[in-house]
């Protein structure tokens, strides 16, 4: 049951070429789309919660979050190469364990791209606020900027964010991409100004106790952190839409990382030395619950005194070293740049859904193909609705964890996924090999386990709910439906009864 409908490589290989979307990206149009996937809410925002689960700590949080990220990585690259189509882990676990698996690995990517999209959304509207509030001197209410669980109604600047997002994604990839690309130059730059003007005033004084909350505060705020990485699988759904794709995707997979893990360091490092990071505790010893009522009253308290308190750890660390202008600055182009993570992360999911409604598995509906943009435009429309509800009333940290979970599954399917086709199929053409496959691809799903079981236990009530959920879907609606079950290897036509619309040359 659980390995059965296998859909070989090839027959993914020949559905793809048959129904598919444009090749336009290229190298560094992929490594611009993962570093806009990746850099965002995480760093800009998560810092503060990382920084009261494990006080400077959190660096090492960074790292622990990073090898796993960075042996993931290396194992989508392998496969990506292999198979450069929409998918992501996804299309791999259905190449390799059977459709079931691949069914619960797309159900999981929901969590990370739609759920965390609407978490940067979240993220963004905090930056937003601030911006107004610190510039402008307006007084944006709590009631429209923040969702019912932090005294608010709903939470309307995420919300809007993530529509207009949605109607750019229905324009296209390349206008997407395009537009993409500026606002990661912003983000770049507006960290580098952080790092330069941050550094400088460390005192070294403030990374003691380095680890107030021990290891285990350390392993939880990687766990939460790892949130800052997500992303850079999303540059494998876009291996269908990529030129070259067996160079080009290791490329934009592996540099985006390196590139991503650098400035982190540096960031946290200006962040710790600047202004401290010590967790706010009880009176057991104990660090306060982020996004806790005993958090909240404590900052409350305290007023805008620990970077812990801040929804915007950035800007108000330049505003505390004296720097409070370029502070502002700084959340301007957080402002500016991070609907690029939302972009990228509603990017990946319309993709996955996209590859499942063209396996059957989702109502045809879903692969439509808009006649003059060439985008799934039926599929990003409803996702852009869901991500605004989300974004509109749940905070941001419930919204990451969340997504985290589904994230870990997906990246454990993809190791797993790469060390049995080595087994089954080891004389495959690999235009780019994981390098000991069978050393790096057990720890990645180490490592996934490892963050997977140090998030909260609200989110692994949810996970569990969530892959219920998904299993009942299968069962009753997509099993019957399978392309793959009915003996359907050739691409099906849409609900007319007409092939799609002809791709445009490149």
């Amino acid at each position: 049951m659980i390995f059965d409908r296998v859909k070989s490589l090839d027959a993914i290989l020949a559905t793809a070429e048959k129904k598919s979307l444009t090749r336009t990206l290229g190298a560094f149009q992929l490594t611009m789309l993962g570093i806009g996937g990746i850099i965002g809410t995480g760093i800009f925002v998560l810092t503060a919660e990382a920084a009261q689960k494990a006080g400077p700590g959190m660096m090492i949080s960074f790292i622990i979050a990073a090898v796993v990220c960075a042996v993931a990585a290396l194992c989508y690259a392998e496969l990506a190469s292999m198979v450069p189509v929409s998918g992501s882990a996804y299309t791999y676990t259905y190449a390799v364990m059977g459709e079931l698996l691949a069914w619960m690995v797309g159900w999981a990517l929901v969590l990370e791209y739609a759920v965390a999209a609407g978490a940067v959304s979240v993220g963004w509207s905090g930056y937003f606020v601030g911006l107004i509030e610190n510039m402008a001197g307006i007084n944006l209410p709590d009631a429209y900027t923040l969702g019912p669980s932090q005294g608010g109604i709903i939470n309307l600047p995420a919300m809007i964010i993530a529509l207009l997002v949605t109607g750019l994604l229905v324009l296209g990839t390349t206008e997407s991409a395009f537009v993409n690309s500026i606002l990661v130059v912003i983000k770049i730059t507006a960290l580098t100004a952080f790092i330069v003007l941050a550094i400088p005033a460390m005192n070294m004084q403030n990374f003691e106790p380095f680890a107030p909350l021990g290891f285990a505060g350390i392993s939880a705020a990687a766990a939460s952190i790892f949130f800052a990485y997500v992303g850079f699988d999303a540059v494998s759904t876009a291996a269908e839409e990529t030129k070259n794709p067996q160079r080009n995707v290791p490329i934009g997979l592996i540099g985006s990382l390196a590139i991503c893990t650098i400035f982190y360091l540096l960031v946290a490092s200006g962040v710790v030395g600047g202004v401290g990071a010590q967790p706010l505790m009880d009176e057991a010893g104990r660090g306060l619950a982020p996004g806790s009522a005993e958090l909240t009253a404590a900052c409350n308290a305290i007023g805008d005194d620990a970077v812990v308190c801040s929804k915007e750890a950035l800007a108000w660390t330049l505003r505390e070293i004296g720097w409070p202008q370029i502070g502002n600055l700084l959340g301007l182009a957080a402002g500016l740049a991070l609907p690029s993570v939302i972009l990228m992360m509603m990017f990946g999911q319309t993709r996955i859904f996209f590859v499942m409604s063209r396996d059957g598995l989702l109502p045809n509906v879903f692969s439509r193909i808009h006649p003059k943009f060439n985008t799934p435009y039926v599929i990003t429309i409803m996702t852009g609705v869901f991500v605004a509800a989300f974004a509109a009333f749940f905070p941001v940290g419930a919204l990451a964890n969340v997504s985290n979970s589904g994230t870990l599954f997906a990246f454990a399917m993809v190791a797993v996924a790469v060390m049995m086709l080595r087994v089954r199929d080891p004389d495959r053409k690999r235009p780019f090999r994981t390098p000991f496959v069978f050393i790096v691809a057990p720890l990645a799903v180490l490592g996934c386990l490892y963050l997977f079981v140090n998030l909260d236990l609200r989110t692994l009530i949810l996970f569990a709910g969530w892959a219920t959920l998904g299993l009942a879907v299968y069962f009753a609606y997509s099993r019957s439906r399978s392309h793959v079950g009915k003996g359907i290897i050739d691409v099906h036509e849409d609900d007319a009864g007409i092939p799609p619309p002809p791709v445009p040359p490149v």
